[in-house]
């Protein structure tokens, strides 16, 4: 329970929730990209590729999560979960992908695995369930798993 509602309540639906990371997501590929232009085309600092690249690649990191999450819960098909997927990839894509899932009601209603919604099928789609029903465990279960795999990746190296 957030705030003592569920996450079916008016503050928490799929759309919203997707909204946030789609968008999110494209702002900091903006932070990016002018660092990016500050660093190759007026060569005046490199600082904000460090802090653009860090903050996008934590926020692609998470809107790939929330794509995955709301399309089980919502029943999207591996294609349009892929094409979600696929969308954070080229910049800004991630808006217009959003757009059209609200368009075909992709993001309509409440949750799919939530209160009031269809009965979980599969391991996966039990602890999703699980999952939407404690929204705020999981928002900190998932910055932990979503802060793990980025930090792995800064260890590896930056992108070749």
């Amino acid at each position: 329970m957030l705030g003592g509602r569920g996450v079916n309540d008016d503050r928490v639906t799929p759309q919203r929730f997707f909204s946030v990371f789609a968008i999110g997501e494209a702002i900091t590929w903006a932070l990016l990209l002018i660092g990016m232009f500050l660093k190759y085309v007026t060569k005046t600092t490199e600082v904000m590729v460090s802090i653009g690249g860090g903050v996008h690649g934590f926020m692609f990191i998470a809107f790939c999560f929330a794509t995955v999450f709301v399309g089980v819960s919502q029943r999207w098909g591996a294609g349009k979960i892929l094409l979600g997927l696929a969308s954070a990839i080229p910049p800004f894509v991630t808006i217009p992908f959003e757009i059209w899932c609200v368009r075909r009601g992709l993001l309509s209603g409440g949750w799919g695995l939530g209160p009031g919604g269809r009965e979980p099928r599969g391991f996966v789609e039990r602890v999703f369930a699980w999952a939407i029903t404690r929204p705020v465990l999981t928002l900190v279960l998932g910055l932990v798993i979503v802060a793990v795999i980025f930090t792995a990746m800064l260890l590896a190296g930056p992108p070749v």
